[in-house]
C-alpha cells in the first residue's frame, strides 16, 4: 500500500471522526431548546435531531453539485498549492478536534465549523512559513472566501437574534386573546417542526464542512483531478454527523437550554424557527456559517421580548469570548500540529 493512499485513508477516518464529534458536539444546538421546553426526553430529542441530520444528505444525493459549502470549505479558503497537501489536511483536523474537545469539556458551545477552517488555514500558513518563508504566510489563505465568511460569522448570529425577536412578536400579538397554558399546548406540537427544521440546517451546512476536506484529500493523493464531492462522501459524511448527534453533548445542552434564558415552548419554536432560517440562506449561497453562533443569538433573542435581564448576558459574553478564541486557538494547534509533522518526516 503506497504512502499516498495510506495517507488519503488516514485523512478520511480523521475527518469523519471531526464529524462525528460535530455532531456530537453540536448537539446541543439542535435539541437544547426541545429539551429545555421538555417537549422531548434527551433521548428522544437527540434521536429526532440525528434524523433529520441524516435526511438533508438526500438533496445533495440528488444533485451533487450543490454541495457548495463544501466547495468553500475544500477549495475556497486555503490557496490550491496548500490546499492539495495532505499533511495540511491532516494537521488541520487535529488542530480541530484538540479545540472542540477542549471547549466541549468547558462546557462552552463553540463553533465546530470555525475550529474546522481555523485549524485548516494554521496548517496551510504553517507550511507557507516553513516552505518560503514567514512573509508568504497570507499568501495561504484565499481573502475573498475568508471576507466572506468573517462577514457571516457577525452577521448569522444577529439574524438568528432579530428573527427570532420579531417572530416572538408575532406570536405574541397572534395568540393575544390566549391564555400561557392554550399558547403552549399549539407549540409543544409545533416545536416538533421547528426542531425537525433547525437539525436539517445543522446536516445540510455543517456535514458539507467535512466533505470539503474528505474531497481535498481525494485531490492531494490523485484519486481526483478535480473538485466534485463523490455520493460515498455525501453518505459517510452525514452518518456520521447524525451518530455524533445521537451520542449527545450534555454539557453544552445545559448551557444552551438551560442557563442562557429559561425557555417555553412558543420561545423554542421561535428560536428554532428562526435559526434553521439564519443557517439555510448562507448555505444555498455556499458560506459555511456556525449553528452554535445562529442558534445561540435566536435563544437570546427569544429571552430579550421579556426583559433584557432574562438573558443572563454574563454567560453570553463568555461565550463570546470563546467564539473569537476558536479561529487563532485552533489554528495554533492546527499549525505547531504541522511543525511537528514536517520536521518528524522531513515530509510536507
Amino acid at each position: 500500500m503506497s504512502t499516498a493512499l495510506i495517507l488519503v485513508i488516514a485523512i478520511i477516518v480523521v475527518a469523519l471522526i471531526f464529524d462525528y464529534i460535530n455532531g456530537f458536539h453540536d448537539a446541543a444546538n439542535s435539541v437544547a431548546t426541545i429539551v429545555a421546553t421538555r417537549v422531548l426526553s434527551p433521548f428522544q430529542a437527540v434521536l429526532w435531531a440525528a434524523f433529520w441530520n441524516f435526511i438533508a444528505a438526500v438533496p445533495l444525493l440528488l444533485a451533487l453539485d450543490a454541495a457548495k459549502v463544501a466547495k468553500t470549505v475544500g477549495s475556497g479558503m486555503v490557496a490550491p498549492e496548500f490546499s492539495s497537501n495532505s499533511y495540511v489536511i491532516l494537521t488541520g483536523l487535529l488542530g480541530a478536534i484538540a479545540w472542540d474537545l477542549i471547549t466541549w469539556w468547558l462546557g462552552l458551545p463553540t463553533s465546530s465549523s470555525h475550529a474546522l477552517i481555523g485549524g485548516y488555514a494554521g496548517a496551510a500558513m504553517a507550511r507557507a512559513a516553513l516552505t518560503a518563508g514567514p512573509s508568504t504566510i497570507l499568501a495561504a489563505i484565499v481573502p475573498q472566501g475568508w471576507i466572506r465568511t468573517m462577514f457571516f460569522i457577525v452577521i448569522a448570529p444577529m439574524l438568528g437574534m432579530i428573527l427570532a425577536f420579531i417572530l416572538m412578536i408575532s406570536v405574541y400579538w397572534m395568540f393575544r386573546k390566549s391564555t400561557p397554558k392554550n399558547m403552549d399546548s399549539w407549540f409543544r406540537r409545533l416545536q416538533l417542526v421547528s426542531a425537525a427544521l433547525f437539525s436539517y440546517s445543522h446536516g445540510a451546512n455543517d456535514a458539507q464542512k467535512t466533505m470539503g476536506i474528505m474531497t481535498s484529500a481525494l485531490i492531494a493523493g490523485g484519486y481526483l483531478t478535480e473538485f466534485t464531492v463523490q455520493p460515498w462522501v455525501v453518505f459517510s459524511a452525514h452518518a456520521a454527523i447524525s451518530l455524533g448527534t445521537m451520542t449527545g453533548g450534555w454539557r453544552i445542552v445545559h448551557t444552551m437550554g438551560a442557563k442562557l434564558t429559561r425557555l417555553k415552548p412558543r420561545g423554542g419554536f421561535c428560536a428554532e424557527t428562526a435559526g434553521a432560517l439564519a443557517i439555510l440562506f448562507p448555505t444555498y449561497l455556499g458560506i459555511p456559517v456556525s449553528t452554535t453562533h445562529v442558534i445561540t443569538g435566536a435563544i437570546a433573542g427569544v429571552g430579550s421580548i421579556q426583559r433584557l435581564k432574562a438573558v443572563r448576558w454574563k454567560l453570553a459574553a463568555n461565550i463570546v469570548w470563546a467564539w473569537l478564541l476558536t479561529l487563532p486557538a485552533s489554528a495554533l494547534v492546527a499549525a505547531l500540529c504541522y511543525v511537528v509533522v514536517h520536521f518528524l518526516t522531513g515530509q510536507g
